[in-house]
């Protein structure tokens, strides 16, 4: 949907219902006071002669309004249209969401891209109505408000961790453009809960299936690297450790990090990873509607299990071909011990090793054959190289179509990473013995995989979870 084809009267509608819904997929304005609000926000309706509607929150603090400090903007769950679209305007959204641009700018990203910095500006005027600099703006600001509001984290550490390189530039930036200092905000925000860690919330769309989500993480932890148990998800990441727990209407982000200014990073990769902001409501009524209505009923929330790392996906999808998921959790338990970097925690002790790791290690005697260990260096050596970009900047066809080159790689592992770690809705795991078995068994016909378009990597959830 591009800043053209927001239609007022059903925006209008959606804000005078609170349709939650709608969080995330648009932004109210309203004139008379210069503020933006969610759909849901629980002030009074205004009229409908002093709103706008925008697509984007940069948008709305383009053209000079604020975020409402009572339904708080920051707090919306990401566009669901924008996460699942693998277009330049989609990949350039998920990397700034992970920071990319936080470091060598604009330019960095459009590089990232592989367009030059004129496309990628006429591309973002068009689908949100402002450039990119804008809205890696209001990305900052917003994570920089949320911290402000929910943690105790210092202003100057606020600063660096929502991506602005100087304090200075940070107190001008919030000053000029929501019409209050950093520390004035926390003033008015109220004193946050203590917390050894950093906590946050992440919202999401209701209703969340985090039962079936943490039994397929849990069933699939690597030892050292992950620990899942009923309740809470925990990882080694770089820098420090991580623990989500799904609670109402929001997951609970629990981070240790040596150094914050990875902090927007492991917020986008922590959505991802839950599957945060995808759109359950859609997605049930079109698979619904199909031989697949008995499994959407039982389970109208099931998310698709994302990435923290595409080349961990990778390397997963590779080393369990034709073996068990417990046979394959033992073995990357082996090569997160013997190639990842240790960590010093007690028990989340590696991190998963880069590729560049990986094609450096000695992966012999592990428990698997010659020909998988030569793929997984074959697949780590053209992700050093730059040949593939398993983390948003690729086309995903073109990022699929690569992998396929990759002796050992075949259209089962290529679909199994675009499902998980491309974040394609639409993937599908050719050839699953288990998708087919239970397809057998539930008496669907072949035939019903094209009418679970667009929507078949969840259609795949669906028959693995019904087992």
């Amino acid at each position: 949907m591009s800043v053209r084809e927001l239609d007022f009267n059903s925006c209008y509608r959606a804000v005078v219902a609170r349709d939650a819904r709608f969080d995330g997929r648009f932004y109210t304005a309203v004139t008379s006071t210069n503020i933006y609000c969610r759909p849901i926000c629980p002030a009074r309706t205004p009229a409908s002669r002093n709103v706008r509607f925008y697509r984007h929150a940069a948008s709305a603090e383009a053209a000079g309004f604020r975020p409402c400090k009572r339904c708080r903007p920051e707090l919306s769950p990401g566009d669901p249209g924008w996460d699942h679209r693998g277009d330049l305007i989609g990949r350039a959204l998920r990397l700034i969401d992970e920071g990319a641009a936080d470091d060598g700018g604009v330019a960095r990203l459009a590089r990232r891209l592989h367009i030059t910095e004129r496309h990628l500006h006429r591309l973002f005027t068009t689908e949100i109505g402002v450039g990119p600099l804008a809205v890696v703006k209001t990305k900052r600001l917003l994570l920089a408000k949320q911290l402000l509001t929910e943690t105790r984290l210092p202003i100057t550490d606020v600063a660096f961790a929502s991506g602005f390189g100087s304090v200075r530039q940070f107190n001008a930036t919030m000053k000029e453009t929501y019409g209050f200092t950093p520390g004035e905000l926390r003033a008015t925000a109220g004193s946050a809960a203590a917390h050894d860690s950093l906590t946050l919330r992440l919202h999401l769309r209701e209703p969340y299936d985090a039962e079936t989500l943490m039994g397929f993480l849990r069933a699939r932890a690597i030892p050292g690297l992950e620990h899942v148990d009923e309740t809470a998800y925990s990882r080694a990441v770089p820098g420090g450790a991580i623990t989500l727990t799904p609670a109402s209407g929001y997951v609970q982000l629990d981070v240790c990090l040596a150094d914050t200014r990875h902090l927007a990073r492991v917020v986008a990769r922590c959505r991802r990873l839950l599957d945060l902001d995808a759109d359950p409501e859609a997605i049930s009524r079109a698979l619904g509607e199909t031989s697949l209505g008995p499994l959407v009923a039982a389970r109208p929330g099931l998310r698709v299990p994302g990435a923290w790392d595409g080349f961990e996906v990778a390397v997963r999808a590779v080393v369990g071909q034709q073996i068990s998921v417990a046979g394959a959790r033992t073995i990357l338990g082996r090569i997160v011990s013997r190639a990842g970097r240790r960590t010093g925690a007690d028990g989340l002790t590696h991190l998963f090793p880069t590729a560049e790791e990986l094609m450096e290690a000695d992966l012999s005697e592990l428990g698997m054959t010659g020909r998988r260990v030569a793929t997984l260096k074959a697949l780590a050596g053209k992700v050093a190289g730059g040949e593939i970009d398993l983390d948003g900047a690729q086309e995903p066809g073109q990022t699929v179509a690569r992998l396929l080159e990759v002796p050992g790689i075949g259209p089962w592992t290529a679909s199994y990473v675009a499902l998980r770690a491309l974040r394609d809705p639409d993937a599908w795991p050719e050839g699953d013995l288990v998708l087919r078995r239970t397809m057998a068994c539930l008496g669907i016909p072949d035939s019903h995989i094209e009418q679970w378009r667009p929507w078949r990597a969840y259609a795949a959830l669906h028959l693995w979870s019904s087992q």
